[in-house]
């Protein structure tokens, strides 16, 4: 299990973890923030992490919950 926080392009902070599942699956779940005031939650799934290593990890996670947040229609 890991821990992964930032900030998205578009002004939000989030704090998540993740965990690794079967098959190089990597589940996570992030709380948003914006101003300190509480902006929402996701969660999701980033595939194909067999074998990398906890940085890639982070890298990956961080970048689908940018996606994930920002994107969201």
């Amino acid at each position: 299990m890991g821990n992964v926080s930032g900030k998205t392009s578009n002004g939000f902070t989030y704090e998540g973890d993740y965990q690794l599942a079967s098959a190089g699956r990597v589940n996570w779940t992030a709380t948003f923030r914006h101003d300190g005031d509480y902006a929402g939650m996701r969660h999701g799934c980033v595939h194909g992490m067999l074998g990398m290593s906890t940085a890639a990890i982070d890298e990956a996670v961080k970048g689908d919950i940018e996606s994930t947040w920002t994107d969201a229609a």
